[in-house]
């Protein structure tokens, strides 16, 4: 057991599986104790089980404010603070193009992705200035800071992260409320949504040779990659850090 984020109190949305779950695998391995939430109670069970150390599950939905209200009192109630949030919640949606998306398709892509992280953000802000300080961590991605013809709402909703996370550290910052808040933008990781995306796909195999080869580094990620960022923005490691895009893309977005 690490020591870099002792004490602490995490919650992580979206923790059923990929990101979530890893980063309250290693937040917790670094001392934290996690809350971790998902729509999928089942799968935020059985995330918790790989967690050595204290936790709590809840379900959550991220569009829905009673809910927010809900669990991050629950959160108080059972730890007596909350130190960090992780916002991880996300979704890819097929047919996501100018032409073919509908506005449900739209709706929920930018539901889940953009109004989630606001309300969390939010929510964790007014929690967070009580105890003066606090990290904010916004999942964001390379789409968000890149177009992809394919996907239209997830870039919008990724975007849209990219700069809310912007403004609430500014905001954070300019009322001395000693929270910081920031975006991690992965690359292409093996996680189970893209996974899931590479199953739909007859030259699924091709498919990802070609995600490979956009990705100097020469592989694709995995979670524990954004895991690591995770605990390093969460700890005091980060304390000059915020406002920042932590892009975490083995070059990506460097071609």
């Amino acid at each position: 057991m690490g020591s870099r984020v002792a004490g602490k109190v995490a919650l992580i949305t979206g923790g059923a599986s990929g990101f979530g779950r890893q980063s309250a695998v290693r937040l917790a391995e670094q001392g934290a104790r996690v809350i971790i939430t998902d729509i999928d109670e089942a799968g935020a069970r059985e995330s918790a089980e790989k967690v050595a150390g204290e936790t709590l599950v809840c379900k959550l939905d991220v569009v829905e404010d009673d809910q927010w209200r809900d669990v991050l009192g629950r959160g108080l109630e059972v730890f007596g603070q909350i130190d960090t949030l992780v916002n991880s919640a996300g979704v890819a949606l097929p047919n996501d193009d100018i032409e073919s998306i509908s506005d449900a398709t739209w709706d929920q892509v930018m539901g889940i992705n953009l109004t989630g992280t606001f309300l969390g953000c939010q929510h964790a802000v007014r929690i967070m200035k009580q105890r003066a300080g606090g990290a904010i961590i916004n999942l964001s991605s390379v789409l968000g800071i890149r177009g992809d013809a394919q996907s239209l709402a997830y870039c919008a909703s990724k975007g849209g992260v990219r700069l809310l996370t912007k403004s609430v550290a500014a905001y954070c910052g300019e009322q001395r409320l000693g929270i910081r808040c920031n975006s991690i933008h992965p690359g292409y990781m093996r996680t189970p949504m893209v996974q899931s995306w590479l199953d739909t796909l007859d030259d699924a195999a091709e498919v990802e040779q070609g995600l490979i080869d956009h990705h100097p580094i020469g592989h694709l990620g995995d979670a524990d990659d954004i895991a690591q960022m995770v605990v390093y923005l969460a700890s005091d490691e980060s304390r000059f850090v915020t406002g920042a895009e932590m892009v975490v893309d083995g070059g990506y977005t460097a071609i």
